[in-house]
C-alpha cells in the first residue's frame, strides 16, 4: 500500500479526489488531509508520508511554500492543479506528476503507476523542482529510471533515442540512460532549449552536431561520432535550422 495524504484547501477538490481513489486506485492508502501549508507542514511532519497529492494555490500560500518548509523530506508529489497554464510546464520538467481539476480517472491511475515505479523520492528531485520553478531556467531535469531518478543538467545530453514506451538519453560522457517516459514527451519540454526532433525516433541537442551528410538519405554525425538518421519530410527543415546556427 502507497501511504498518502492530500493537501488542497477546496474541501470539494478533497472530497472527490479521495472518491476516486478509493474507486480506482485501492493500492492508495489515505492516512490523512490538509487544508492549507500551515496545516499541510504539521501533517507531513506527523504522517511521513509516501505521496503527497499537493494544491499549488492555496489561501496560506502556495505548494512551493510547502516543498522548500520540508527541506529535503522524501516522499513523492503529484500536483493537482485547475489551471493549465505554463506553471504546468515547469512541474513536469522536474518530473513531477500533475493532474488538472476534476482529476480525469485514467490519468490518476498512470500517475499511482508513476508513483508505484519510483515509489520514493530522492531530495535532488524536490530541489530539482524548486530550482526550476523558481530560477525559470530550466538548467535541469530529472530523468525516472526503472530503479532510480536521476538529476542532470540538459547541457550534458547529447541525444535522445526513442525505445518503444521509453526513450534513451546519452550523455557527452558516454552514459546511457532509459528512462520510462516517450520520446514525445522531451520533444515538448526540451524542445525550446536547442533540441531538434530530426526523426521520429530522434531528439538531437543542436550544440553537438558535427555535420550533416547530404548522402544515403540523409544523417546527422555528432560530436561523438554516433550517425543520427534525419527522416524525408525533416531533411529541408533541418538544413534551415544547420543555416540559421
Amino acid at each position: 500500500m502507497i501511504k498518502a495524504v492530500i493537501i488542497d484547501d477546496s474541501e470539494k477538490a478533497r472530497t472527490a479526489l479521495k472518491a476516486d481513489l478509493k474507486a480506482y486506485c485501492p493500492e492508495v492508502s489515505l492516512i490523512g488531509e490538509a487544508d492549507g501549508v500551515l496545516n499541510g507542514g504539521k501533517l507531513l511532519r506527523k504522517s511521513k508520508p509516501e505521496l503527497v497529492f499537493l494544491d499549488i494555490e492555496m489561501g496560506d500560500g502556495t505548494g512551493f511554500d510547502l516543498l522548500e518548509i520540508m527541506g529535503d523530506a522524501p516522499f513523492n508529489v503529484i500536483f493537482t492543479t485547475a489551471h493549465d497554464s505554463f506553471a504546468v510546464k515547469a512541474f513536469k520538467f522536474s518530473a513531477i506528476d500533475y493532474l488538472l481539476k476534476p482529476v480525469d480517472p485514467d490519468e490518476l491511475i498512470q500517475a499511482i503507476e508513476r508513483v508505484k515505479n519510483r515509489k520514493q523520492t530522492e531530495p535532488e528531485y524536490v530541489q530539482a523542482l524548486l530550482n526550476n520553478v523558481q530560477e525559470k531556467k530550466h538548467s535541469r531535469l530529472a530523468l525516472h529510471t526503472l530503479e532510480k531518478i536521476h538529476v542532470v543538467h540538459i547541457q550534458e545530453i547529447v541525444r535522445c533515442e526513442s525505445s518503444t514506451n521509453y526513450t534513451i538519453f546519452y550523455f557527452n560522457d558516454g552514459r546511457q540512460l532509459l528512462v520510462t517516459k516517450t520520446l514525445k514527451e522531451y520533444d515538448n519540454l526540451l524542445g525550446g532549449h536547442g533540441f531538434f526532433r530530426v526523426h521520429q525516433s530522434h531528439l538531437v541537442n543542436t550544440a553537438y552536431i558535427k555535420e550533416f551528410v547530404k548522402g544515403d538519405g540523409g544523417y546527422l554525425v555528432m560530436k561523438d561520432g554516433t550517425q543520427v538518421p534525419v527522416s524525408s519530410r525533416k531533411r529541408s527543415t533541418v538544413m534551415q535550422m544547420l543555416s540559421e546556427l
